[in-house]
């Protein structure tokens, strides 16, 4: 366990277990299918393309991934940077992979897919995938203020590059797509149709949300330097004001401010951020040395020379 598995908060939300309520069928098998969607699991145990691995016996180490996983080496269901959108047309739209993969698998489609995704799916991830008071979501929703646009973002593919892709191969094109669109209606002029009214602001309002997303992701990128070693949320907690999601905003708001104030200096997140206050706390702090590979900063004390003498006394009087 690395220490980011470790993380708490005060002001957490759903202290409770309920990571092992039941889970309603189309709901479990939607999440499956997003899984599938990024890469994360195998479909084809659910077609009968692939045999269930042997359980282990007994005594034979754990293996590195559960048995529903894909294996390594494996083509995924999709190829994708990391990255999905909800962008309806787009070559990696998540809720059109989502109707793909359940198709795959002959399963009931349901109409509100993409629906789904919006309003549902995060809060359900975020309580199944958390533990106590550890929370570790592994699909992120980065989105424009009002939730319009939404990139999904891989946890488990999360580089120092994941949020330049996200500028450069997403945010950009759709800015340009918008633009052009806004400028047809834009140049129609007083022959806008009411519909074309609608449109035009309706374009208008994407436009600037998008500006908005590109010029934070912008702020972010060059000093965001994730490490899973942190684990989920610590490394997530510099995106906070990208997540609509009230109660996981805060938390990662609250972890934002604790690492700027110095509580957690053994993730390699603070050494990116604050490397200065982080190597010399390492001058004084071994362990948190030995954490960043910088045992050679740590300077060993000198003994009290008052507790050395007493002791000295005390043994030639023996």
């Amino acid at each position: 366990m690395n220490q980011g598995d470790t993380e708490t908060s005060n002001d957490d939300e759903g202290d409770e277990d309920d990571s092992a309520a039941p889970v309603d069928q189309t709901v479990g098998l939607l999440s499956w299918a997003v899984g599938v969607a990024f890469g994360r699991f195998d479909w084809r145990l659910a077609t009968g393309e692939r045999a269930a691995p042997a359980e282990p016996d007994p005594f034979e180490p754990l293996p590195a991934k559960s048995p529903g996983m894909l294996p390594d080496g494996a083509s995924p269901f999709h190829a994708h940077e990391g990255i999905l959108v909800d962008d309806q047309g787009h070559l990696h739209d998540i809720a059109r992979l989502v109707e793909e993969v359940l198709a795959r698998v002959e399963a009931p489609v349901p109409e509100d897919v993409r629906r789904w995704l919006q309003r549902d799916f995060f809060a359900f991830h975020l309580q199944r995938y958390s533990k106590s008071r550890r929370k570790a979501p592994i699909y992120w929703p980065i989105s424009t203020t009002s939730g319009s646009y939404t990139l999904w973002v891989y946890y488990p593919s999360l580089t120092s590059q994941t949020l330049y892709t996200a500028i450069n191969d997403f945010v950009e094109p759709k800015l340009k797509h918008v633009g052009d669109d806004a400028a047809v209606l834009r140049n129609k002029g007083s022959a806008r149709t009411r519909d074309d009214e609608k449109q035009f602001e309706a374009l208008q309002s994407l436009e600037i949300e998008l500006l908005d997303l590109r010029d934070r992701l912008q702020e972010i990128a060059p000093g965001y330097k994730p490490n899973h070693d942190d684990g989920v949320q610590i490394t997530a907690a510099p995106l906070w004001p990208l997540f609509r999601h009230k109660p996981w905003q805060k938390v990662l708001k609250d972890t934002r401010a604790k690492l700027e104030k110095g509580d957690f200096d053994w993730a390699r997140l603070a050494m990116a951020y604050w490397p200065d206050r982080v190597r010399e706390k390492c001058k004084t702090d071994k362990s948190l040395a030995i954490a960043h590979d910088l045992e050679e900063l740590y300077e060993e004390s000198e003994a009290d020379p008052k507790k050395t003498r007493g002791r000295r006394k005390a043994a030639e009087s023996e």
